[in-house]
């Protein structure tokens, strides 16, 4: 008997889910023991595979549909600095508590594995800046809320959200319900 594949799926359709899976490494045991680290570096290190999902991402919420992109520390900043370039608006970072060196508005929040905060500055963005926030893995919803949370204390506009990944077991897409979740790949 064989064995049939699993099926990859995710919200831009199956080649790019496809695409996304076929470059994700799992490294058990990081950052403590019992984690399964979806490691995208090799995703991010091919230029062709690179370039497809962040024009996946463009694509999907419309070249003129946000004024500036926000990336979450760390990896969410290499996607956003990318879709910034390709659409040729600001990017801003959404930092770990600490290390931003004006006024800053924090939000604190429960990971998978621990608590962390996060931090952005008070002028990040201008009244009714539209913002489109991307991350590399959406995991139980915590960072990804508060950086929502964060983006409108800070006078944003939510206009998107989007992911490499998401890790649909842990359900972080029904805890920022109601609002829209783009995953190129959900595992």
């Amino acid at each position: 008997m064989t064995e049939t594949p699993t099926e990859v799926r995710g919200d831009s359709g199956p080649v790019t889910a496809q695409l996304v899976a076929s470059r994700v490494l799992d490294v058990p045991d990081f950052p403590k023991p019992g984690i399964v680290f979806k490691d995208l570096m090799p995703l991010f290190a091919d230029g062709i595979a690179f370039r497809t999902v962040i024009d996946d991402i463009v694509d999907h919420h419309g070249r003129d549909s946000f004024d500036v992109v926000v990336g979450i520390e760390a990896r969410g900043f290499v996607v956003a600095a990318a879709i910034a370039y390709a659409t040729g608006v600001g990017v801003v970072p959404v930092r770990k508590a600490g290390k931003l060196p004006r006024a800053a508005y924090a939000a604190s929040y429960a990971l998978e594995y621990g608590e962390a905060t996060l931090e952005v500055h008070q002028d990040a963005f201008t009244a009714g800046h539209r913002v489109l926030v991307v991350d590399d893995v959406l995991a139980t919803g915590g960072t990804a809320q508060a950086t929502l949370e964060l983006v409108e204390r800070a006078g944003g506009t939510v206009a998107g959200f989007s992911v490499l990944m998401e890790l649909g077991f842990l359900n972080g897409r029904e805890r920022l319900a109601p609002r829209s979740v783009h995953a190129l790949l959900t595992v």
